[in-house]
């Protein structure tokens, strides 16, 4: 019987997919993911950033590649993986990695006329203009950005 060995992680890539291939062709791609942790410490918000080194393998390995960008916010479901060796100087080391088993990521909204900043659209000040999401455009005018949820994903899973 396997143990439970279950991942759960959202955040925001910190550096662009990088893809390689093992020397059978397999395709891997490795990204990182920042996670915020906000906690109260007495009377201030303390904020504790941790960084997680995610693989992806096969077909999903290929869609991150193509999907993940640096910033993009991403959600990873997956298992932790350790690896262990031996350094030059005979000293023992051990990583732990998360190989990604379902990525999803946040939608991407763009701005498609030069006219109109971000600012404006964040502040819901844009004319009628639209943002791209994924195939679907959602009119950004009329709509507060407080109704638009943060949390909308775009899975990536084979």
């Amino acid at each position: 019987m396997n143990n439970l060995n279950s991942v759960l992680l959202e955040g925001n890539m910190v550096r662009d997919p990088l893809l390689r291939s093992t020397p059978k062709g397999t395709p891997v791609c490795n990204f990182t993911i920042a996670s915020n942790r906000f906690y109260r410490q007495d009377s201030n918000m303390e904020k504790e950033v941790g960084f997680f080194d995610v693989e992806a393998w096969g077909r999903l390995a290929d869609a991150c590649n193509t999907q993940g960008r640096k910033g993009r916010g991403v959600r990873v479901v997956g298992r932790l993986k350790q690896d262990r060796w031996t350094g030059n100087d005979g000293k023992n080391h051990a990583k732990i990695a998360i190989v990604a088993e379902h990525v999803e990521y946040r939608t991407d909204f763009k701005k498609t006329a030069a006219s109109v900043s971000e600012a404006e659209i964040l502040a819901g000040d844009a004319a009628p203009e639209y943002a791209e999401t994924g195939g679907l455009a959602l009119e950004m005018s009329g709509i507060p950005m407080e109704t638009v949820e943060a949390e909308q994903f775009q899975a990536v899973a084979f």
